[in-house]
Parts: structure tokens; sequence; C-alpha cells
């Protein structure tokens, strides 16, 4: 029997996969659970459709990323926070606080999706990473100043 998966299944294949399994096995499990669909003409075209319009929908995401990744490359934010005279921070800058400094250049990014490689609890430069895509990334730069010491 011919099959198209609706869902994975362990052991069995993943969602679109055309496989041909034992009678049995897709009457009295795949089907009746609905993992699966006879794979006739009309499925099987059907499911190429779905396929490429999936495709195009992923080309437009990625090179609106793309462009935006452009954009964003090489931008350099700063941020002054209070610190001791060793200039370390009291405190830390979050991931929160670089997407708040995003949103105020005019880019909307999610805070999962900034990579900062380590805490940031010093005074200096460090690099960020942004992912905008699955495989597009955006390289920034922040600069953490000490704040002027108020007397």
């Amino acid at each position: 029997m011919k099959i198209i998966l609706k869902e994975n299944v362990p052991n069995v294949g993943k969602i679109g996969d055309v496989l041909t399994v034992a009678d049995g096995f897709g009457r009295n499990f795949l089907l009746p659970r609905k993992l699966a669909l006879l794979a006739n003409d009309r499925n099987v075209h059907e499911l190429e459709h779905n396929k490429r319009v999936t495709a195009s929908k992923l080309a437009k995401a990625r090179s609106a990323a793309q462009t935006e990744a452009q954009k964003m490359s090489g931008l350099k934010l700063s941020v002054t926070r209070h610190a001791g005279d060793d200039g370390k921070l009291f405190g830390s800058v979050t991931v929160r606080e670089v997407a708040d400094l995003l949103a105020e250049q005019g880019y909307q990014v999610d805070r999962r999706d900034i990579v900062v490689p380590e805490s940031i609890k010093s005074v200096g430069e460090y690099p960020i990473t942004v992912k905008l895509h699955s495989d597009v990334t955006a390289k920034l730069s922040l600069t953490v100043e000490a704040e002027a010491a108020q007397e």
C-alpha cells in the first residue's frame, strides 16, 4: 500500500514522505489515526503543490531576512551603565536591553534571536549576533561605557 505521511512517525518516515507499507499497517494503524493519506494521484499532486508553495514562502522569507541583515550588519550600539572603579558593572546588560536598543534603531527583533557570547558584566566592546532566519545572521557591536561619576 502506498501512503503519504501527514506527520512524523518514528521508525517509519517524516512528513511528506511517500512510502510503501504493509497493507495491515497502513489500513489498521496509519489511516485511522490520520497519520497518513492514500497515495492516489490527487493526493500526490496536492503534496507536490504544497511543497512548491512552502518552498517559495521560505525563499521569500530568506531574501527578506538577508536584506534586513545587510542593513543591520555593522551596526554599533552603545549603552551607559553604573560601573565600579575597575570597570565592573553593577548588574549586567541583558539580551532584553539589547532588543530594546535595536527597537530604538527601528529593528524589531525577538530577544530569543539575539546571541551574546558571554555575560556582559564589565565595560568594553562585545560582539552580538542576531539570528534573522534559520541560516541568516547579522553581526553587531555593543559598546558598554561607564557612567560619569556624580559628585
